[in-house]
């Protein structure tokens, strides 16, 4: 994950590349990156995001930076089906907004 933290538009965005060129799914969180607000906001939106508890979502890896490894705790099958519907889901809005943007 690449949070922003004190954004203005929180949101998930787009799987990017990431500085060492493996994939990176963007975030912005309105929470500023204070006590540990910006993790604690991360875990709520993936998990409304993904249907999964937010007790199930732990920050493992990066508390302090913007690069950061996110734990999905659960049955391992089921996640990654949720997970993979969400993202053909994110596939599909982005083409129909590509498109439409390509249409105006």
């Amino acid at each position: 994950m690449h949070l922003t933290p004190g954004a203005a538009r929180p949101g998930l965005g787009a799987i990017e590349s990431g500085p060492d060129g493996k994939p990176v799914l963007k975030v912005r969180v309105a929470a500023r990156p204070e006590a540990g607000r910006a993790n604690a906001a991360l875990c709520r939106m993936l998990a409304k995001a993904w249907g999964v508890p937010p007790s199930s979502l732990a920050v493992t890896r990066g508390t302090t930076s913007r690069l950061k490894t996110v734990r999905v705790g659960g049955d391992g099958a089921e996640l990654l089906a949720r997970l993979e519907a969400w993202a053909a889901a994110q596939d599909a809005a982005r083409k129909v907004g590509a498109r439409e943007g390509a249409d105006a």
